[in-house]
């Protein structure tokens, strides 16, 4: 009788301590999957002409502050011509920021993001910033040239699209096409995404590539060009309600 006491006892507890290190594990995993990586993108809402300005990308995933970001850096463009942009490295401060410094030589409206990798994970913010009286006098072919950018480049309000264009690229090796999303600062996710790609000596034979989603806002996919040449690349974006954006490149194969 003793016995069967005893080996109820020993199973109880083990029992116990199994239920206990789930509960555990299930607490951290559920931890885990509750932090986020945010970014405050801190930029001055006015500078003058060549003005020297800061910067400013505050990192945290959770509550963490991110010292070691995998990638930090600031695109920025003149309002209405997205296709010329300028991307800047960061510089890491180890203590959760990362600050770089910029002047505008001219007055205008210029935009910018703050694309940032870490933790698996990809968020761009976006500001804008006025320079000087924040308008300039183009010639007629600026802006010409500008209209033919809006009509490019330009994509619903609060949207956000970054191609992650590879370096490098040669025929018949495969290539790894990368592009994250998001809308009003947060990972677009479950839209459709497809690259159209077609090499400009053969503008007849376009080729479709279907993504997938491998982190919030993040659309992958493998493609092999069986050439060397120049490529043209439409990233086509579209789901249930509506939203159809597309962004065009420009990739060099050797």
């Amino acid at each position: 009788m003793r016995k069967i006491v005893l080996l109820l006892l020993i199973t109880t507890l083990v029992l116990l301590t199994a239920c206990g290190e789930t509960n555990k594990d299930t607490e951290e995993s559920t931890d885990e999957e509750l932090k986020t990586l945010n970014v405050e993108f801190k930029v001055p809402e006015t500078a003058d002409v060549d003005e020297t300005v800061v910067l400013n990308a505050i990192v945290t995933y959770g509550d963490e502050k991110v010292k070691n970001a995998e990638k930090v850096e600031f695109e920025f463009w003149e309002k209405g011509n997205e296709d010329d942009s300028t991307i800047i490295e960061s510089k890491n401060n180890k203590d959760g920021t990362y600050t770089a410094e910029v002047a505008f030589d001219h007055d205008g409206v210029y935009e910018m993001y703050a694309h940032v990798t870490a933790e698996g994970l990809h968020t761009m913010p976006k500001k804008s910033i006025t320079v000087g009286n924040g308008t300039t006098v183009k010639s007629g072919e600026e802006q010409q040239d500008e209209a033919t950018s809006h009509e490019h480049g330009h994509h619903a309000e609060g949207f956000g699209m970054h191609f992650m264009k590879p370096e490098n690229v040669k025929a018949n090796q495969e290539t790894d096409l990368t592009v994250h999303l998001q809308i009003d600062d947060t990972p677009l996710e479950k839209v459709n995404v497809r690259y159209e790609v077609w090499n400009v000596e053969s503008p007849d034979n376009h080729k479709w590539i279907e993504t997938k989603e491998s982190n919030p806002g993040e659309y992958n996919a493998a493609h092999t060009f069986e050439e060397a040449g120049s490529y043209m690349i439409v990233i086509h974006v579209e789901n249930e309600e509506g939203l159809h954006e597309h962004e065009e490149h420009q990739l060099e194969v050797n």
